[in-house]
C-alpha cells in the first residue's frame, strides 16, 4: 500500500480506501462484510469510509465490530451526516441538533472515541452555513473528530465554507465527490477549487458502479446477482451508464487495460489515482477477492499514451458537466 496527505493536512490515508455504502449491513452478509474488511486490511488498506445513512445506520454497526480488536490509532475512520437517520424532520440535514446527536450515535455504532474524518454528506440549504461550521467545530473541539470533510460540494460551497472553517480553527481538508474516467464532472471547478484550498478528494465510485470493470456487455442483460439487478444497492445510480453507446466503448478498455498488465478494474482505480487531487479511491466488495483485485491499482503510474488512448475510447461518453455535481435530492 501507498499513502498520500489528504489535502494539504498531515493526515496521511491509504490511496485505497474501503468504503462500506452498499454492502454492510444490506448487500453483504455479515460473514461475508468481516472477511472483506479482514482482505482489507491484510492489503494495507487502513482509511475505511462509512456513513450514518448507510443501511439506516447497520454499516456503522458492522464496520465497528469488524475493526473493534484493531489497534485504533493505525486506522482512520470517516463517517457522515446529513440524511436521515430516524422519522423527525430533526433527524436529518446539517442542523446543529441533527450534527451533534449524529456524532453521538455514530462513535456508540462504531465502537471509538472519535473519528478521524467528519463529513457533511451534502450541503444543507435549509441550514445556515455558520450554524453548520460551529456545530463542526464543537465536535472537533470537543475530541469527537480530528478533521472536517464535505461530500459532493460545489466549489462555490467549498470556498464559502473554509474561511468559517478557518475563522472556527478547524481544519477542513477535504470533498468526496463521485469521479471516475466516465463521470468528471469535478475536473473543470471543484478540483481548482479545491487545489487553491488545500483540499483533497476522497472519490467514490471510481469503477463508474462496476461497468468499468466490463462485466456488463452491449445486447446482453446484466449478469445474475450483479448491481445492476438489485434494487437495494444503488440501481438508480449504475443506470446512467447502462446503455449501448456506454457499455460498447467502455469494452473498447480491455485492450487497453490488457496492454498494461491490468485488470479493467485495476485500471480504472489507477486511473483516478492519476489525478494529483486525488488522496484515496474509495472500493466496495462483497467479495475477498475484489479486494485483492483493486489494490493492484496502487502505485501504478499511466504513461500519456495510454491516458490518450483512453480519452479518445471513452470522450464521447464522458460526462464533464460541473451543474451535476449530485444534489440534495440525490443520494450515493
Amino acid at each position: 500500500m501507498e499513502f498520500r496527505h489528504l489535502g494539504r493536512s498531515g493526515l496521511m490515508v491509504s490511496e485505497i480506501s474501503y468504503g462500506n455504502w452498499i454492502t454492510h449491513g444490506s448487500q453483504v452478509e455479515e460473514d461475508a462484510a468481516f472477511a472483506c474488511v479482514r482482505a482489507a486490511l491484510d492489503a494495507g488498506i487502513t482509511t475505511f469510509d462509512t456513513a450514518d445513512g448507510y443501511a439506516a445506520g447497520r454499516a456503522e454497526d458492522v464496520l465497528g465490530r469488524a475493526l473493534q480488536n484493531e489497534r485504533r490509532e493505525s486506522l482512520e475512520i470517516f463517517t457522515k451526516v446529513y440524511w436521515p437517520t430516524g422519522p423527525s424532520r430533526n433527524n436529518r440535514g446539517l442542523s446543529r441538533k441533527h450534527i451533534m446527536e449524529s456524532i453521538n450515535g455514530s462513535l456508540r455504532r462504531l465502537r471509538t472515541d472519535y473519528v478521524d474524518l467528519y463529513q457533511a454528506h451534502r450541503y444543507d440549504n435549509s441550514t445556515p452555513l455558520e450554524e453548520t461550521m460551529e456545530a463542526f467545530a464543537d465536535v472537533v473541539h470537543s475530541g469527537k473528530a480530528h478533521y472536517i470533510g464535505v461530500s459532493e460540494w460545489t466549489a462555490a460551497q467549498l470556498r464559502a465554507a473554509y474561511p468559517l472553517a478557518r475563522e472556527l480553527h478547524i481544519p477542513l481538508i477535504s470533498n468526496q465527490p463521485q469521479y471516475s474516467l466516465l463521470w468528471r464532472v469535478i475536473e473543470a471547478e471543484v478540483v481548482p477549487a479545491s487545489e487553491e484550498l488545500g483540499i483533497g478528494q476522497i472519490v467514490w465510485s471510481p469503477m463508474a458502479q462496476g461497468v468499468l470493470s466490463g462485466k456488463y456487455l452491449p445486447g446482453q442483460p446484466p449478469p445474475a446477482g450483479s448491481r445492476a439487478t438489485d434494487e437495494k444497492s444503488g440501481k438508480g445510480f449504475i443506470s446512467r451508464f447502462m446503455n449501448d453507446d456506454v457499455l460498447t466503448r467502455v469494452q473498447q478498455l480491455k485492450p487497453l487495460a490488457e496492454q498494461a498488465g491490468l485488470s479493467m478494474a485495476q485500471l480504472a482505480v489507477a486511473w483516478v489515482l492519476q489525478n494529483p487531487n486525488v488522496s484515496s479511491a474509495i472500493i466496495g466488495a462483497s467479495r475477498p477477492e475484489q479486494v485483492h483485485d483493486n489494490v493492484k491499482a496502487v502505485g501504478v503510474k499511466l504513461d500519456a499514451d495510454l491516458l490518450k488512448a483512453i480519452d479518445d475510447a471513452v470522450e464521447p461518453i464522458v460526462e464533464r458537466n460541473p451543474a451535476k455535481t449530485e444534489s440534495p435530492a440525490q443520494r450515493p
